[in-house]
């Protein structure tokens, strides 16, 4: 197969979707090649007529690309739902956050609380007014465009930061001076579902239905689990 696969995605499923890849490449002899943004940056970069054969996002974004006749799917596939977890620098303080008090706790003794301005961010928004701590987290909150930022933030902090996104890409950066202090607790945990679709007019047909068909193998399952994708 000579053939390159022109692969879009959200940055949540990256530690999962990389590895799905590499051993397809490993085991099918095909190319592949992937972007990840944030759902923003996918709907612009589909509007703005990018070229792909595969477009990776929670199922709400596809069906939006569909209904505005963005793009037309052929085929498509879940990979699984991730859920939002907490993290702070190596070498800072370690919140309790098992429960919801403990949470709020956190969140209210944190100097600083930084998030993004994609779904996790705006998930979180809603949550800590549930929680009647949105005016006092509001104050302190720094906001980037995607995860890479807020990891860089967290990385560089030097005092009681606490810094929240999907709980794959936090896993995947420990060994950047963060930790993960865990999930958020089951009563308020939120979780996104991100499936993958063929796109209509890619030139690789037989190639991305390998992938897909890939995608649900017990080898492809198997990784996305490692990866934390339920």
């Amino acid at each position: 197969m000579s053939v390159q696969l022109r692969i879009l995605s959200a940055g949540a499923v990256k530690p999962g979707l990389m590895r799905v890849i590499d051993e397809f490449q490993s085991e099918m002899g095909a190319k592949a090649t992937a972007s990840f943004a944030t759902a923003p940056s996918i709907r612009k970069r589909i509007t703005d007529g990018e070229a792909l054969d595969i477009l990776v996002a929670p199922p709400s974004v596809i069906d939006e690309m569909v209904n505005d006749g963005k793009i037309s799917t052929l085929e498509a596939v879940i990979l699984g739902r991730i859920g939002v977890g907490v993290m702070v620098r190596d070498d800072s303080w370690l919140p309790p956050i098992t429960s919801v008090a403990e949470f709020k706790e956190a969140l209210l003794a944190a100097e600083s609380v930084v998030y993004n301005r994609a779904s996790t961010g705006i998930y979180l928004e809603t949550l800590f007014d549930r929680l009647d701590v949105g005016d006092a987290v509001k104050t302190k909150s720094i906001r980037y465009p995607d995860f890479a930022e807020v990891l860089d933030h967290i990385c560089k902090g030097n005092g009681r930061e606490l810094g929240l996104g999907a709980t794959t890409v936090i896993i995947e950066n420990q060994s950047r001076g963060v930790k993960f202090v865990g999930p958020l607790p089951p009563e308020i945990q939120n979780y996104t579902a991100y499936a993958a679709a063929i796109v209509t007019g890619s030139d690789t047909k037989e190639a991305t239905q390998q992938f897909i068909r890939y995608l649900s193998s017990p080898q492809a399952r198997a990784l996305l689990s490692a990866a934390g994708i339920q």
